[in-house]
């Protein structure tokens, strides 16, 4: 019974003895030599709200890593046009923008077929875009309301459902989506924010569900408090909403959530995504990845 086990789930390339007849004495060495991103270069990711934040320092991480990529998000063109040649410049690895407003979903799908038509596949999609408001549910603004749920959680589905198709075709894909620790836990004043969080995290696991056998997967990150300029905006919203300082933010409504009581990093968000979208991470899927100092442990 076990030789047949053996036979068909442990193939000799993956026992010790195989690895050390390939290798020799230099085992530990050649191993610890390959670089574990190595296969993401040449590939082709689009990444959504990525002028700014995190999704700016996901582009920096995958570009750096000759991955091909497409920007996407707001802010002033020349501004934009500037960092973007910037960026491919200092890593040898093309970098384009498009600017699809991630309320339409006709510009969305316009986005995602720009960058196979610019770059001929679609490897990682990284839905990123976000925006947020603070209000109590009974002066939340209509308009606002529907303007979080369609950026936050309705471009996610519209990106999604244009990239599907063209990473079935390729028999490879990595769909990476931004949704929060709100989207596993709640606060006051956040119900637009944390409903969307919420979609998300339901979204990437049926997502993750339906193209496992494509060789596709789908996650979500769920960060914590991470120093971007949605969290800057958030905290003069928050002291303005509960009648408190922005440094009292900060310190009883922010980081308090946080154990560490610290930011997470930019870098610490971009280690998970190379792993997530790597050969590495093929059996990471459908599932969501807290880095939040352990906020949603408690």
């Amino acid at each position: 019974m076990f030789g047949w086990f053996r036979k068909h789930f442990m193939p000799e390339a993956a026992t010790p003895a195989a690895v050390f007849d390939e290798y020799g004495d230099d085992v530990e060495t050649k191993l610890g030599a390959a670089d574990p991103w190595g296969s993401l270069k040449g590939q082709v990711a689009l990444i959504t709200g990525s002028t700014s934040g995190i999704g700016w320092a996901m582009a920096e991480a995958l570009s750096c890593r000759g991955v091909k990529v497409v920007l996407n998000g707001l802010g002033d063109r020349a501004e934009i046009e500037a960092n973007r040649r910037a960026l491919e410049v200092r890593t040898g690895a093309p970098v384009r923008y498009h600017d699809a407003d991630m309320t339409d979903p006709d510009e969305i799908a316009a986005m995602i077929a720009f960058a196979r038509k610019e770059f001929g596949r679609l490897d990682i999609l990284i839905n990123n875009a976000g925006v947020q408001h603070v209000e109590a549910v009974e002066d939340f603004p209509p308009e606002q309301w529907d303007r979080i749920i369609a950026i936050n959680l309705t471009s996610v589905f519209h990106a999604t459902r244009a990239a599907v198709p063209i990473m079935k075709a390729q028999k490879r894909g990595r769909i990476v989506n931004i949704a929060s620790a709100h989207g596993l836990v709640a606060s006051p004043f956040k119900s637009a924010y944390v409903a969307a969080k919420h979609g998300v995290v339901g979204f990437t696991k049926t997502v993750g569900l339906e193209v496992a056998q494509h060789g596709i997967t789908c996650n979500a990150i769920c960060p914590g408090y991470v120093m971007t300029p949605i969290v800057k905006n958030q905290i003069a919203d928050q002291a303005r909403t509960r009648g408190i300082s922005e440094e009292e933010v900060v310190k009883t409504v922010m980081l308090a959530a946080q154990p560490t009581r610290q930011f997470v990093t930019f870098d610490q968000l971009t280690g998970l995504l190379l792993y997530l979208v790597s050969d590495a991470g093929a059996s990471a899927n459908a599932s969501s990845f807290s880095v939040d100092g352990g906020w949603t442990a408690q």
